[in-house]
Formats: C-alpha cells, structure tokens, sequence
C-alpha cells in the first residue's frame, strides 16, 4: 500500500479526536470491568451472554461454536474472578463439529438456542450439546454471510427474537423476528441511529428489549445500548442508557441483563477478540439507575 501523508494526517486528527471522547456518553452507571484469560486454544471469540438470575453463573458462546460456563465472583459489587469449565464444541446432529459463525444465545429452562450469523439461522441445542435446526423464512436467505443473526432473546412469554446485524441501509430500521414454538413473524422494527450495529440483545427482568450495538472506527470499538418498552406488537420508549468512546471497552458483542440483590437492573457485556492477541476477552458491567429501571423515565 502505498504512503499517503495526507492520508496520515487524517488517520492522526481522527485518532486524537478518538483520544479526547473521554469516557463515553451513560445515563447507566459504570460498575467496573473484569479481563478473562485461560489456556485453552478453544477460549476466545466470545460473542454472546446469559446470566443466572443471581448473577453468579454465566454461560457464554463463541463464534467458533464453542460453548462453556463459568461462576462469577464479586467483592463491593465488582467482579473479581472466573472459575471457568473447559470450552465443549456443539455438534451437529450427525455428532460432526457444528458449523461456526454462532453469535447470539438464549436459554429458556434445561434448552439453549443459539443463533448463526451466515448463514442465517437459529438452532436448537439439547443436552449432548447436537445442534438442531429451527424453521426459516425466506427472508432469512436475503441477509448477507457476515451480517446474519448477532442478537438473540426470550422474551417473558418464551418466544425467541432475533435481528441481523445490518439493516441493508443507513436508514433503514432493523428488522425483529420473533419465533412462537411454530413460525416466525416479525411484530417489530427498531430504527437505525448512526453507524452502529446490532452485536447482542437480551429482555430483562422488567420485561424490556436491550439492544447492545457496536460502530468500528479504524482505531477502535464504540459500544451503544439502547433499550424499548415491548408489548406484543410494538416497541416504545426508546432509551439509550450508555455510549461508551473509542478505547474506553474492547469488541463488546454479548450483553445480559438482570437483578442484582439490591433489586437494580444490571447490564453485563463480554468482548469478543476475535482470536487475535492485540485484543482482549473482558467482562464489562453498568447499573442501570433505579428511576430508569423502575418507571422507564428517558433522561
């Protein structure tokens, strides 16, 4: 490639700009950051989260299909340590490796599901760890390899709901499919703000969508989370409750949100490294404010 100063001088002025953002825009409060290592040649690449209801155990999927769980602990409400099982491959129902690209994860009761990116699916995944596929749509085949399905969620009655990462277009609004036990619809569409994507998405204890997005800007990751009041056929109350700057996180591309024993509303993210030794796998937590979690008030 070929030098260009006045190339460098751009990349210099964006990368000072980047540098001066400070700690990001959050209406959320800042609870602090954990980063996970293990020796394993299978651990990394993290893309999705789901945490018990005490926020002592999380289970976690990454996007070469390997799945583990692990036990949190904290000290003052931080998260201080992993105890982590050896990361187990899903496997396909004829026992070979699944395919990779896994990127979202939901659990409802003793069954995981977990959604692909390319091509776009979700599947089911029993006891053994085999992956099981569920019905498609058409419209599933339209989304490009690399922008399938990042965000998967249960919502209060059971049904999944999941989103591509891309829209199609700068102003186009997010489709949300949702999965009933029979077929698919889709009952919602979340509008586009800027140039972020859709990496991760979960319903909270309050019966809210919290939808974690991620804009790449040449130096670094920006994270957003926004969150929707949900009733069965619209969403509302759109509210952003962090906007982190370059930097500030690593690739945050899994979130879970619940209660802690204070009764607040926690958002817990994990970072994906992409398998690359620059980066980095952390845990990253906010509290949402009590006002915000309890009557759903906009700042």
């Amino acid at each position: 490639m070929r030098f260009s100063p006045r190339g460098a001088m751009i990349a210099l002025a964006a990368l000072c700009l980047a540098l001066s953002a400070g700690a990001g825009d959050s209406t959320a409060g800042f609870v602090g950051s954990f980063r996970w290592t293990m020796d394993d040649d299978a651990f990394g690449g993290l893309s999705a989260i789901e945490m018990s209801d005490d926020g002592s155990q999380i289970t976690v999927i990454g996007d070469r299909s390997a799945y583990l769980t692990a036990r949190i602990t904290r000290k003052n409400g931080r998260i201080v340590g992993v105890e982590a099982t050896r990361p187990a491959l899903l496997r396909a129902p004829n026992g070979k490796r699944a395919a990779g690209d896994s990127e979202g994860l939901a659990i409802r009761g003793d069954r995981l599901y977990v959604s692909f990116e390319g091509p776009a699916r979700v599947m089911s995944i029993d006891s053994e760890l085999r992956a099981h596929p569920l019905p498609s749509v058409p419209a599933f085949a339209t989304y490009p390899g690399n922008s399938g399905f990042e965000a998967l969620a249960i919502d209060a009655k059971g049904r999944l709901l999941t989103l591509p990462e891309r829209s199609g277009a700068l102003l186009r609004a997010f489709p949300v499919w949702r999965f009933d036990g029979q077929r698919w619809t889709q009952p919602y569409e979340i509008p586009r703000r800027g140039g972020f994507l859709v990496v991760g998405a979960d319903v909270g204890p309050d019966g809210r969508l919290y939808l974690l997005e991620r804009e790449f800007t040449g130096f670094g990751f920006l994270s957003r989370v926004r969150r929707f009041d949900m009733t069965d056929d619209a969403l509302s109350n759109e509210t952003e409750l962090l906007s982190s700057s370059v930097f500030q996180f690593d690739n945050l591309e899994g979130i879970a949100v619940w209660r802690d024993d204070t009764g607040e509303i926690r958002l817990t993210m994990v970072s994906d490294d992409n398998f690359n030794p620059l980066q980095k796998t952390e845990l990253v937590e906010f509290r949402v404010p009590e006002t915000l979690a309890s009557r759903g008030e906009t700042p």
